[in-house]
């Protein structure tokens, strides 16, 4: 879709509209189920898709990410309660995600997968240039 509008690259998007229970691992937090709940929504204009999360657990921070075109392409913003900002390149079908942040000093890539009603997402980081580490893992379970 070399000359589809913004918009038309976010259509493919629409299957994670809804609301989400939250289920996941963290290395940080050994042994722990971090539960919580997220919603993705567009805004009005239909530009950007909205992703908001909570967790249950006070180590995990809540947090609001936007998707759309930037620059002729595909971003994820990421802010969260911590006061972190991230600026993520995506590649994403109806059912496969990949989100990447090439930042030399802490790099980020996840995985995602959607079948049905379930996302999972598992991630892996790597800082200074080292091997790259489990990160979150995360299942999504629509509700509405």
């Amino acid at each position: 879709m070399h000359d589809a509008t913004p918009e038309e690259r976010l259509q493919h998007l629409q299957a994670l509209t809804g609301t989400w229970t939250t289920e996941g691992t963290h290395p940080l937090l050994p042994g722990e189920v971090v539960r919580g709940r997220a919603e993705f929504a567009w805004l009005e204009s239909g530009h950007f898709l909205t992703w908001r999360s909570s967790s249950e657990h006070p180590q995990v921070p809540d947090a609001l990410a936007v998707i759309g075109v930037v620059d002729g392409r595909l971003a994820m913003h990421y802010f969260d309660a911590r006061g972190v900002h991230r600026l993520y390149a995506v590649d994403a079908d109806e059912r496969e995600w990949h989100l990447r942040l090439d930042d030399p000093a802490f790099a980020q890539r996840t995985t995602g997968s959607l079948t049905g009603d379930e996302l999972t997402l598992r991630g892996a980081y790597s800082r200074d240039g080292g091997d790259w580490e489990e990160d979150l893992t995360l299942t999504l379970r629509r509700t509405r």
